[in-house]
């Protein structure tokens, strides 16, 4: 059933052509597809037809009856799969840099479900059309192990699995400086930030717990190598947590972008330079088999650009 809209025209819009009106009010249609439905019948002006160029006094009523969304199909995509394990319950991949896990705003393909599509069609519908599969997840430029349930029956025995917190996950982060200690928590409430909404942040209205336990495993110039235990599943936990702290993840763009310090081992610096993601992996995903019960470690190798720095920092050590 179409959805009809009506707005109030404020004083400060006066003069505004309707078109333009109409578009700056509702983010998810564009000023043409505003015209067309103008064209269409669908927006009247205190109650009448008119026209997308009308200028605007401020006091109208002006309603639009929303075009109903079309249902979206996703289509199967020739995406590569590193599968770690595959059964008629669950499939586990090792996800690279750069590949989204399922579509979303300006993301309508290229992603992870698409991949899966193409390699099965046995897949969870629980999480809707969009998900198919899809039972957790990690960002777009974090490698590593993630869990994908076959049938709805797996989608519900692991995301009880992942709401109880009874998964294990272990990250690796390379990070910006040196720590005293060899293991410690990070318990920090976190939240959408209250002035950049697309960030993630302590600094939040409305926050949630959030804990991460830490474990250094290597120590290196200007950089430390940590072991994360998630214990909470939060979006970006690992991230803020981290910046937090003053030890955001090295190449993050978003939560600690800091250049390489001028003394910095060259060869070092110029790799991290070339690299445009945070260099976070999750590299061990246990859990519970959905239909045996079984305890399942899974293991994720390091992609190629974390392997190349870690080895540069290794031998330097030995140098």
């Amino acid at each position: 059933m179409a959805e009809t809209r009506t707005f109030l025209v404020a004083k400060e819009d006066a003069s505004k052509r309707l078109d333009l009106f109409l578009s700056d009010s509702i983010k998810a249609l564009t000023r043409s597809s505003v015209k067309a439905l103008i064209e269409e019948g669908r927006v009247l002006v205190n109650g009448k037809k008119t026209k997308a160029g009308l200028k605007l006094k401020g006091g109208e009523a002006v309603s639009i009856e929303m075009p109903e969304p079309k249902p979206r199909i996703l289509e199967p995509e020739d995406i590569p799969l590193d599968i770690i394990y595959e059964d008629k319950d669950i499939i586990v991949v090792n996800k690279p840099s750069g590949l989204a896990v399922h579509p979303g705003a300006g993301r309508p393909s290229g992603t992870l479900v698409n991949a899966l599509l193409n390699h099965t069609r046995s897949l969870s519908d629980v999480g809707g059309p969009l998900r198919l599969g899809i039972v957790h997840r990690i960002d777009r430029d974090t490698t590593g192990s993630l869990v994908i349930a076959k049938n709805n029956q797996s989608h519900l025995s692991l995301s009880k699995q992942f709401k109880e917190h009874t998964t294990g996950r272990r990250y690796l982060a390379l990070v910006w400086g040196a720590f005293k200690e060899d293991e410690g928590t990070i318990d920090l409430h976190i939240g959408r930030d209250s002035t950049e909404r697309k960030k993630i942040s302590t600094r939040t209205r409305r926050s949630r717990k959030a804990v991460t336990h830490w474990r250094v495993l290597g120590r290196y110039q200007f950089t430390t190598l940590l072991e994360l235990t998630l214990e909470t599943g939060r979006t970006h936990q690992i991230r803020v947590h981290l910046s937090a702290i003053n030890h955001p993840v090295v190449c993050d763009q978003v939560y600690g972008k800091r250049v390489a310090p001028p003394s910095m081992d060259k060869a070092v610096a110029d790799k991290l330079k070339s690299i445009k993601r945070q260099l976070l992996h999750a590299k061990t995903l246990v859990i519970a088999h959905p239909s045996t019960g079984e305890e399942m470690e899974f293991n994720a190798p390091l992609p190629p650009d974390m392997a190349e720095v870690l080895e540069l920092l290794d031998s330097m050590q030995g140098a």
